[in-house]
């Protein structure tokens, strides 16, 4: 394996890890009082542990389909639209979890980081 092969191997890991970590522990495991507030804000009909659940499964989706499909960079390229369209989100929804400690600020923007990490390991041209 190359170094750019084992460069893209680790950033699609720990991207993976975010959106599996983030649909399932604060939306399935433990549903956490922000999700609750974010169902809220937007005044969506649906119990917010449903919508919780169903949001939970679509990241984890999105995070295993970003470890196992290694060929595509289709699912690098749906995770990076969801974190700037889950950044604007917030920004808009639910401003106050700009100001906290492990924010989606610092977070969105460490995963679009490995995304583009993903993105040019995987486009560099073979030397």
């Amino acid at each position: 394996m190359g170094e750019l092969e084992r460069i893209n191997r680790g950033a699609r890991y720990a991207l993976a890890f975010v959106f599996v970590y983030h649909g399932l522990v604060p939306k399935i495991l433990w549903l956490d009082p922000l999700e609750t507030a974010w169902v809220a804000n937007h005044g969506i009909p649906v119990p917010a542990g449903v919508f919780a659940l169903l949001a939970g499964l679509v990241e984890i989706a999105v995070g295993l389909s970003i470890a196992w499909r290694r060929r595509s960079l289709a699912p690098v390229y749906i995770a990076a639209v969801l974190l700037i369209a889950l950044l604007l989100d917030a920004a808009l929804f639910v401003p106050a979890t700009l100001t906290g400690a492990f924010n989606p600020v610092t977070t969105n923007i460490a995963a679009l980081a490995l995304c583009q990490v993903i993105y040019s390991s995987q486009r560099a041209p073979a030397r």
